[in-house]
């Protein structure tokens, strides 16, 4: 199972063989749905919150006496009614963490690799090591992807700081350890690059304990 090695030029120097463990599994869809929920819900900051009329200041008094005015009666003016009110049921601080073993997220790493693989959006370069921290030599290799305005994820085993340093001015690069990888990350970038020490890497940390 080979597949193209390319250098940061884009530019094919070889064949690297990829672990069938990881690159060649068949997908659950609904296994990766559940996954991919998992991580979603465990980004969600649950920090919504709203006062019921207990906790909004003001409202002691009665608005005016119950009978004889013409009006409907009123005890106080954060009633939920009023403008300004508390409000019913509002939402309020909680958490929305949902628990997955280490077992199933490594599967689903595993499916997501191998479905994006399948689709041929995983490629492999030999590093992302650069002389110097320009922008203009991630550009040429941008060109030459043909993947301009699409998300692309490089994934490598260790931190090049002026690949990173690089990177920042285009918005749609983005790069993560291999050991940080997950499968929302796999399936929600267009464009997938590792280097030979990241799919190395990767195979190691998915590896059944």
């Amino acid at each position: 199972m080979e597949t193209k090695l390319l250098n940061l030029k884009g530019k094919e120097v070889g064949a690297f063989s990829m672990p069938e463990a990881v690159f060649s599994v068949k997908p659950d869809k609904h296994f990766l749905h559940e996954v991919v929920k998992h991580y979603l819900a465990n980004k969600h900051r649950g920090t919504a919150c709203t006062k019921t009329r207990s906790e909004i200041s003001g409202g002691g008094r009665k608005p005016w006496k119950q009978k004889g005015t013409g009006r409907a009666r009123s005890g106080s003016t954060r009633s939920p009614i009023w403008r300004k009110g508390g409000v019913v049921f509002g939402p309020k601080p909680r958490s929305f963490r949902q628990y997955l073993p280490h077992q199933k997220l490594r599967q689903g790493l595993i499916e997501a690799l191998s479905t994006r693989y399948a689709e041929g959006a995983v490629l492999v370069m030999e590093n992302f090591a650069l002389e110097a921290a320009k922008t203009s030599a991630l550009n040429e290799l941008r060109k030459v992807l043909g993947r301009e305005g699409k998300s692309v994820l490089f994934i490598t085993d260790k931190m090049d700081k002026n690949f990173v340093t690089a990177s920042r001015n285009i918005g749609s690069f983005g790069w993560c350890l291999a050991k940080n990888l997950n499968a929302y990350e796999a399936l929600r970038n267009d464009r997938l690059i590792f280097t030979t020490g990241g799919i190395k890497a990767l195979a190691a940390n998915t590896k059944e304990n």
